[in-house]
């Protein structure tokens, strides 16, 4: 009991600290500390290394090493975007399409292009925030709202969809020997749900706030899009393109490692077709790692909670009872995949520690391995999104300069309710047929 109260206990301390503006890189160790000594585990031991140090590194360490070359490329290819030009050519010739007065949908389209087309997702809120703020300003729709239009069209119904080069579609390949395409019938329908109730929602929000007086306000630090030659749309789109298609034609041969190839083959399309429009490639690239490392070391920072709750007794008691909950099996994968994200932090890091786990229990159950992979990537990107995920953290603070306590209830509709709603909806399609 006491084990179950300190997991329970360090999961919502960090929410709290997280919701309060503290470092994940100090609050997620020090709750996993906290998780460790109500459980038991010892701060070191050598001998087996079954302790908190060895844990929580492992955890953290291990994704880094996992995914870094992912985190780093599609970084790299977002920033090229940016500085090229290529992502507000894309961006303004969507809006030339959909009209000014509609700016969320725009800000949502343009993010969910990008985002499908294997530009990071933490990557797509520092290149479309620039963008977002004009057509806020523009509509006059309060700024607050930017960080749940950003998350709406990134890490939503493209993050989680059939084909997606992000890596939460990715993830469940080696475990259950699918394809990125899996389950892909159902993933289209759940996702034009996902994205139809999303942009319902956040609109029915956005116009309570303004009739309530919300209205935009500018800040002296807001970015100005620049009044410069932008590359034609098209040699933005044909990158996108080059990652799609890489990503279909090699993911059978080489797995995993095709997302590698696909993005490099998008970064060096990208150059090469933009390379004119490039005015400093070395402040490009080095955003670009820096951006990685923020990515991915906030990621890897609550997956090393996760990796310390994973050493503890009460967690595999949890994990036990979700696995044989009552109904459909997929319920008790949704579960499980669902609840290990959101004591991660992360989709990624859920599904990393969630599928070891899980993923031998429902195949030697008969689950077919096509649905449990859809609904895995689909359920990892709902809980996940509590205030102390990566990206919420990212999107909210260092990006668009908000606080949680403005900013994150947005979010959380559009990126753990709808999600959620998606989750029961691909369970229901894959049990009718």
């Amino acid at each position: 009991m006491l084990g179950l109260f300190g997991l329970i206990l360090g999961l919502l301390l960090l929410i709290i600290l997280t919701m309060r503006g503290f470092n994940l890189f100090i609050t997620a160790p020090l709750c996993a500390l906290l998780v460790a000594f109500t459980n038991g585990i010892p701060f070191w031991d050598i001998a087996d290394k079954v302790d908190f140090v060895h844990g929580y590194m492992t955890g953290f360490s291990g994704f880094v090493a996992a995914w870094f070359l992912m985190f780093l490329l599609g970084s790299l290819f977002g920033k090229l975007m940016e500085h090229t030009g290529a992502a507000d050519a894309v961006a303004l010739a969507i809006v030339k399409r959909i009209g000014h007065t509609r700016a969320v949908l725009a800000v949502v389209m343009a993010c969910a292009v990008l985002t499908y087309g294997g530009v990071s997702v933490f990557v797509v809120a520092f290149s479309a925030y620039p963008m977002a703020v004009s057509l806020f300003k523009g509509a006059n729709l309060p700024r607050r709202f930017i960080p749940a239009a950003l998350a709406l069209g990134s890490v939503t119904f493209t993050m989680t969809s059939a084909g997606s080069p992000e890596i939460q579609n990715w993830i469940p390949i080696p475990y259950l020997g699918t394809t990125p395409y899996a389950g892909w019938e159902v993933s289209l329908v759940v996702a034009v749900i996902m994205a139809i109730s999303g942009y319902i929602s956040l609109m029915w929000m956005i116009r309570k706030a303004v009739a309530k007086g919300e209205h935009f306000m500018q800040r002296a630090s807001d970015p100005v899009l620049e009044d410069r030659n932008l590359p034609n749309p098209v040699f933005g789109i044909i990158p996108l393109l080059v990652v799609l298609t890489l990503s279909f034609f090699l993911h059978e041969s080489l797995q995993q490692a095709a997302l590698i190839v696909a993005l490099a083959g998008g970064v060096s399309s990208l150059y090469l077709l933009n390379i004119k429009f490039l005015r400093n490639p070395a402040a490009a690239t080095n955003e670009g790692v820096l951006g990685a490392l923020l990515a991915i070391g906030n990621t890897a920072a609550v997956v090393g909670f996760g990796s310390v709750a994973r050493l503890t007794p009460a967690f595999a008691g949890v994990v036990d009872y979700m696995t044989h909950l009552p109904g459909p099996e997929l319920l008790g994968a949704a579960v499980a995949v669902s609840v290990i994200a959101g004591l991660t932090g992360s989709a990624s890091g859920g599904q990393a520690i969630a599928l070891p786990e899980i993923a031998p229990t429902y195949l030697d159950r008969g689950v077919d391995p096509e649905q449990l992979h859809r609904v895995v990537a689909i359920s990892s990107g709902a809980l996940d999104s509590l205030p102390h995920n990566g990206y919420v953290v990212t999107t909210i603070r260092a990006i668009c300069g908000e606080t949680h306590q403005n900013a994150y209830w947005p979010v959380a509709v559009v990126s753990v309710v709808v999600p959620l709603v998606g989750v029961f909806i691909a369970i229901g399609l894959f049990q009718l047929f």
